[in-house]
């Protein structure tokens, strides 16, 4: 049922696109007919880096993709840095979403890409935390993500 439901809004949507461009509104069907692209942004708390900030946003006017910025932290926690950040991003007119969670940066990514195919690829951070997956037993960052639908990229810390 829900893959008939996905299907009638692409026809719709394909309709609706066809009618601007009869109209000679070209710019506008193709905007209608634009896939939406996203990029994953995954950050914890107390360890943002603006420099994997400032990775994510260029390659999202890069890509043409939105951002969205997977935070796991305490549930009431505000981070200054990721406020003034995600006002920089309104003023550069890139779309984005946060999400707050609590519990694992890594399941929570895997989650969140296994339920969201627009998502091109995942940026994290570099951080020792990330080497081991979320139970604690160990498992290096290459087996640990092997779940993820689209690719990681690890922005290095100093470099």
């Amino acid at each position: 049922m829900n893959k008939l439901k996905k299907t009638m809004q692409k026809i719709e949507k394909a309709m609706m696109a066809v009618s601007f461009a009869e109209e000679g509104e070209f710019g506008t069907a193709r905007e209608i007919m634009k896939e939406e692209r996203r990029v994953l942004l995954g950050i914890r708390q107390g360890l943002i880096d603006r420099k994997t900030l400032k990775y994510a946003v260029n390659t999202c006017k890069r890509v043409g993709a939105g951002l969205d910025i997977l935070f796991v932290s305490s549930p009431e926690y505000k981070d200054p840095v990721l406020e003034q950040f995600i006002s920089e991003l309104q003023k550069d007119s890139i779309q984005c979403r946060l999400i707050k969670k609590s519990g694992c940066l890594k399941q929570e990514i895997i989650d969140y890409t296994n339920t969201r195919k627009e998502v091109l690829f995942v940026v994290i951070e570099s951080s020792d935390n990330l080497d081991v997956d979320c139970k604690g037993k160990g498992k290096k960052l290459s087996m640990s993500w092997q779940n993820l639908k689209c690719p990681l990229v690890v922005v290095m810390e100093g470099t």
